[in-house]
This record gives C-alpha cells, structure tokens and sequence, in this order.
C-alpha cells in the first residue's frame, strides 16, 4: 500500500509543470542558471526603476535651472543663489565655470582675455564628463544582461535536454513523458534568460538615448555660457 502511494505521488510530482515544481526538479547546474538568472533580473530592475527616475529628476532640475539661468539675473547672482540650493548637473556644470571664472576676477585684464576663456572651457568639458559618467553609471550592467543573458538560459537548455537524453538511455523508454520534466525545465530556463534580457536590453537603449539627449542638453548650455563669459569678458576689458 505504501509502495503504491509513493508511485502514485512520484507520478504526481512528475506531472506537476508548475514553475516552482520545474526548479524543484531542476538539477543542480540548470537550479543554478535559474537562481543566476533571476538575481540578474531582479538587479536589473532595481536599476531600470532607479535610472527612470533619476533621469526624470534630472530633466526637471535643467528646465528650473535653465529658466533661472534665462531669466535676465547676473551670472554672480545666480551662482549665489545656487549656494545653498540642490547641486543638479547643470548646476554642477554653471559652478564650476563659475569657480573658474571667479578664480580670474579682480585680476581679468583686456590682455588675458585670450586666457581666461580657455581655461573656463576646459573646466566646463571636464564638468560635463564628470556627470555625463555619473548618469551612465551601471548601464553597462544592464547592457551585460541583455548580452549574456539569453546565452546563460540557453546553456541552461542544453544542460537539461542532456538530462532528458540520458534518462531515455537509462530506462531504454521514448515515451514523451519520460523526457517532458526535463525538457520542461530545459526550457524554463530558457524562459527566465530572456525575461532577464528583453527588459535589460529595451532599459538600455532607452537610458543611452536618455544620456545622449541630456549630454547634447549640456553641451549646448556650456557654449551658451561660454558665449555669455566672453561677451561679458570683453565688454569688461574695454572698460
């Protein structure tokens, strides 16, 4: 009687396709695949959800900051009244021309004005990478996932489909329910590296043409500035 409930519950479980049964049932290389798989996913998320909304914040910031930076106020009053403000990028990027533009003052001559705009672009470039680095910032992760990905679950596919092959030789049987677990696993994993990689690779994109929108951003407000600070250089020199 025992015998025949340990069969009967044996069968069960073999017939039981639910996805925690699948991992169940896994061997232990495709179990590690699907946990690899996983963690990726959800580590991808936490990234896609944060970068939606740092660049969202980002954005906003620039248009405040923008308005602020057209609304007719001296370069020195609004790089006093960004002291004690939130630091954004722009921000970031309007202060250090400022700090290197400061740097000159008291000591800008007609002379220097050769000089002074040189070393304000150079800070300006340099400002720009600098957050141009911090907004890419573990894109490359997600570029990796949607890259490698697809390969791990696969290598995950083969692994169990080699299983199934040698449970056939073992019991010498081809009915399809001898290999179906296994080629049900096989393809689970399979599953969760693409549901690993599509949502990575479409975040990647989408976050690169972000960053490629906000650098042009940048870079059109830095030669604005630049232009602002030669103008106001010269018109400082001839006096």
């Amino acid at each position: 009687m025992d015998t025949v409930n340990i069969d009967q519950a044996a069968q069960l479980a073999a017939t039981d396709f639910s996805l925690w049964a699948l991992f169940i049932r896994a061997d232990i290389v495709v179990k590690l695949v699907m946990i690899g798989l996983i963690v990726a996913s959800v580590m991808s998320w936490s990234i896609i959800i944060e970068k939606i909304m740092t660049y969202r914040r980002v954005r906003l910031q620039a248009e405040e900051f923008e308005a602020l930076f057209w609304s007719g106020e001296t370069l020195q009053n609004i790089y006093r009244q960004l002291a004690s403000g939130e630091a954004s990028p722009s921000v970031r990027v309007f202060n250090a021309a400022m700090r290197e533009w400061l740097r000159h003052d008291g000591n800008r001559r007609k002379t220097e004005a050769g000089a002074i705009i040189p070393s304000i672009e150079r800070a300006l470039t340099n400002a720009v990478a600098r957050e141009m680095e911090a907004l890419e910032s573990r894109l490359l992760f997600l570029a990796t996932v949607g890259a490698v990905a697809p390969f791990v679950g696969l290598f995950g596919t083969v692994w169990g489909i080699m299983n199934s092959f040698q449970a056939i030789a073992m019991s010498r049987d081809t009915n399809l329910a001898v290999v179906a677990p296994g080629i049900a696993e096989a393809l689970f994993a399979t599953g969760l590296g693409l549901l690993a990689a599509i949502p990575a690779v479409v975040a990647y994109n989408a976050c690169a043409a972000s960053v490629q929108r906000f650098a042009s951003r940048l870079d059109h407000f830095a030669d604005d500035l630049i232009n602002l600070m030669a103008r106001q250089n010269n018109a400082q020199g001839r006096g």
